[in-house]
């Protein structure tokens, strides 16, 4: 196949932007996404041009580092899907792909499509743990955890940050993965003893770093590459509430 490509340059973060043309040739389609670029990139390295930059890292959908807006949609089309896990087979030959970063305000962007997510870091840093030393480690059933909540805590815990959610938000809203984050420890008895601490913390952090707020339209979990459900930001709210009427 040969794909048309336009990507966002950006030599970096204080310099401007552009759309920039680039042809793909003999395009596998069992080829992943993120290797058809690096095919473009190689071409670009051995003609002397600067390779595109792009995030990647475990290539797997586990670690959520290939963040990246395929023609409007972040991760592209297919749902429940990262970039590095999407295939040329998608696309047909001859079709024109836009490739921009995530954008937000909290999220500036380091060079083309790599921007910085440090911002969901510091949310974590606020509270995404349980500080309590529980000495050595117990027996798996000692601690009983009914299926149900076990379950919840699972899904919560799906979420690898990639910041999807953020850039399909119109307001540029962490809420989806600040949600997931307190939920996963706030629905655990081992995460009972910060609860009320964790859910100030976390979400005060979140609008500290500049994200903006939730408007309840959906297009996070639309485009969440590990189907995170709404559900949480309902809880994360009642816990919010919860935290403030107890006095935290």
């Amino acid at each position: 196949m040969t794909i048309h490509l336009r990507v966002w340059r950006q030599a970096g973060p204080n310099q401007g932007g552009t759309l920039v043309p680039y042809t793909a040739e003999d395009v596998s389609p069992d080829m992943s996404f993120l290797e058809m670029l690096d095919v473009v990139n190689e071409k670009l390295i051995a003609a002397g041009k600067d390779p595109i930059a792009f995030d990647s890292d475990c290539r797997e959908g586990i670690c959520g580092a290939c963040g990246m807006v395929i023609n409007g949609v972040p991760h592209g089309p297919d749902p429940g899907t990262t970039a590095c896990q999407l295939h040329m087979r998608r696309f047909k030959d001859g079709d024109t792909i836009t490739l921009e970063p995530f954008r937000a305000r909290a999220f500036p962007v380091l060079k083309d499509l790599i921007v910085d997510r440090g911002a969901l870091d510091r949310i974590i840093k606020a509270g995404g743990y349980i500080s309590a030393n529980v000495g050595a480690a117990p027996e798996a059933n000692a601690l009983p955890v009914p299926k149900p909540i076990a379950e919840q805590a699972f899904e919560s815990a799906a979420c690898v940050g990639c910041g999807a959610c953020v850039a399909a938000c119109k307001n540029a809203s962490a809420v989806l993965f600040t949600s997931a984050k307190i939920s996963h420890l706030n629905v655990l008895p081992q995460g009972q003893a910060e609860r009320t601490r964790r859910a100030v913390a976390m979400l005060d952090q979140h609008d500290l770093e500049g994200f903006g707020s939730c408007s309840n339209e959906g297009e996070c979990e639309a485009v969440c590459p590990k189907e995170i459900r709404l559900s949480n930001i309902a809880r994360m709210n009642r816990e919010y509430l919860r935290a403030r009427l107890v006095g935290v």
